[in-house]
């Protein structure tokens, strides 16, 4: 069961957000027209635009705190903070202020392994075993690759996503502690196969740094990275000591367990001395932090003979698609999406031009990237002249479903937003999804469009989903529905069969609760049920109780079942168990306990 965060904000993915923010149909906020024409070195006219949109982007989303740097090369360009660092007693932003960077750590995780691995003590294509004795998961796939450092950092590792026991609390256990929760768990899919974005994989990848390096995680990076650096104001730490604010609203800021993941506490001051190295070739004054091949290899595809990339490309630690930049070659990536604030730094390697970004506020997930890609762009041209191409605007036509797309498209699909209903009896393609129905449309070029369907009823066309494709594909007998928006394919969702489902399942349908429930955002309440041949459940959220998650559960045995589909959160394992004379559910650390009516 995918975690708050995950389903919010996760990179390479269209998110719950944006679909909510389609659905209300206000996806036109005030308008601001970019410079038509920057011309070679104009930064000013560029840090003027970004200023505006930072603070429209703060007003139509009421973000409260935001710092911004702007990097070309060995020269910050330009940094700056906007609104408040701390609302209540009216501390101004600036780009000194420390925010929580979220998933940023992600990169930074990466590169004390590749720094490791230089020095020969980690071989990041050998098994991680080898680099972290302790390490032991059990495994569906006896036949499948290892896992490795180097699938670790590239999310394709077949490791949960999350360890959901502890993951998000107010004093989490020490990160490695996860090493001796998982003995009992699954690998969620074959390693190499799949982009699974994992958390817990970095937490491991941590404990590697620890294990090979005789040094506590946040002791190595300080020694290694911040002070070389001159990051003089960046830790990891176990504990946020930041504040977070929703709609310009105090809210309480919670830990998440695995620090090397997501607990970098940093500035955009800070952040721009690590982009800056990356454009140095690994070096930092008279110092080599990373050497150059390494600079290079982390920036370089890994995964572009994987059967289900599609266009999710991935480094080292950086993701290599999301962000957008036509005509401006490779571009890096990492965001930080945590519940209560989001990050993201992003790098045109070609071109030595960086944009580091950092909020405190839950609103501002879509408007990081928004502002990064922005601010690349026109960077971009400021300093090479290169200009992105004409959005092309001539649209296929719309037909009829053919017979195949009414046969394809009628059934139950996992995807990016949970479990989907679709069906095709109609004769058009209805779609039932996170309380709301679409329409889906094929086009002459043979792709599918959406249109939101107002009341239920009456199908339009409404806001970003102009810009939304999907097709089809099956690829190793799975039925796979690609989304394609802008110039970024993906996997939207796969078409799930029908999976019989053992007595001591069906007999224990009906809502639960969770045992000794964290301390932090988690589900309330979980209902399993069946529903048209498979094993549903539904989770809500006393954080947003207008979202109402639903996944499918496929069962492997007649006391295991994993979640359906592929991708972050899939293929994770739900137990069926004996404790204290009573039926239990189990999953990912989780003891669930049945409500009697």
């Amino acid at each position: 069961m995918p975690d708050f965060s995950d389903i919010v904000t996760v990179r390479l993915r269209l998110t719950a957000l944006l679909i909510a923010s389609c659905l209300t149909l206000s996806a036109c906020l005030t308008p601001l027209t970019a410079p038509e024409n920057v011309s070679h070195g104009d930064f000013r006219t560029i840090e003027n635009y970004i200023a505006e949109l930072v603070n429209l982007e703060m007003s139509d989303h009421e973000i409260t705190g935001y710092s911004i740097a702007l990097i070309d090369d060995q020269k910050v360009i330009w940094q700056k903070g906007f609104g408040f660092a701390d609302l209540e007693n009216k501390i101004p932003a600036t780009p000194e202020t420390i925010y929580r960077a979220g998933s940023i750590s992600k990169v930074f995780t990466a590169a004390a392994t590749m720094q490791l691995a230089e020095q020969g003590k980690i071989d990041i294509d050998q098994p991680l075993v080898k680099a972290l004795p302790e390490f032991s998961i059990k495994t569906r796939f006896p036949d499948a690759a290892p896992v490795t450092p180097r699938n670790v950092m590239t999310h394709h590792s077949g490791l949960p996503s999350n360890y959901y026991r502890g993951l998000f609390v107010r004093n989490p256990d020490p990160f490695e502690s996860v090493l001796d929760d998982i003995r009992d768990e699954y690998l969620s899919t074959p390693p190499n196969t799949v982009f699974s974005y994992s958390n817990l994989g970095m937490a491991l990848l941590g404990a590697s740094v620890e294990k090979v390096s005789g040094q506590a995680f946040n002791d190595y990076m300080g020694q290694h990275f911040f002070q070389p650096l001159g990051m003089t104001r960046s830790s990891f730490s176990s504990r946020a000591v930041t504040k977070a604010y929703d709609h310009n609203k105090p809210i309480e800021v919670f830990s998440l367990r695995d620090m090397p993941a997501a607990n970098l506490l940093s500035n955009v001051a800070d952040l721009s001395q690590f982009v800056k190295m990356q454009f140095a070739e690994g070096r930092a004054g008279k110092q080599q932090i990373l050497s150059p091949a390494t600079t290079r290899e982390m920036v370089r595809v890994q995964n572009a003979n994987f059967p289900l990339t599609f266009d999710s490309y991935v480094g080292l630690g950086w993701l290599l698609s999301g962000i957008q930049v036509p005509g401006a070659g490779l571009v890096a990536s990492h965001g930080g999406s945590l519940p209560d604030s989001h990050s993201m730094m992003s790098i045109l390697p070609d071109h030595k031009l960086g944009v580091v970004i950092l909020s405190n506020s839950a609103t501002s997930a879509g408007s990081v990237s928004k502002i990064a890609s922005e601010s690349l762009r026109l960077m971009l041209e400021a300093k090479t002249g290169i200009r992105p191409p004409p959005k092309a605007t001539v649209r296929a036509e719309e037909r009829e479903p053919s017979a195949e797309e009414l046969r394809f498209f009628n059934g139950h699909f996992d995807t990016l937003v949970g479990l989907v209903n679709v069906s095709s009896e109609s004769g058009k393609i209805n779609v039932e999804a996170v309380g709301h129905h679409f329409q889906l449309v094929p086009h002459e070029d043979g792709q599918l469009s959406l249109k939101y369907k107002v009341l239920g009823l009456v199908p339009v066309r409404v806001g970003v989903f102009e810009d939304i494709r999907l097709s089809t594909a099956t690829i190793n007998g799975r039925q796979i529905v690609v989304g394609k928006l802008g110039g970024e394919t993906q996997i939207f969702g796969e078409k799930l069969r029908p999976t019989p489902i053992p007595d001591n399942f069906r007999k224990l349908v009906g809502n639960y609760e969770i045992i000794d429930k964290n301390d932090g955002p988690t589900p309330d309440k979980i209902l399993l049920k069946e529903e048209y041949g498979q094993l549903v459940g539904e989770l809500s959220f006393p954080e947003k109780p207008e979202l109402i998650l639903r996944i499918a559960f496929q069962p492997v045995s007649d006391n295991e079942a994993v979640t359906a589909g592929l991708g972050s959160g899939r293929g994770d394992t739900l137990r069926l168990i004996k404790e204290n004379g009573e039926d239990r559910l189990a999953f990912s650390g989780l003891l669930l306990r049945k409500i009697l009516n």
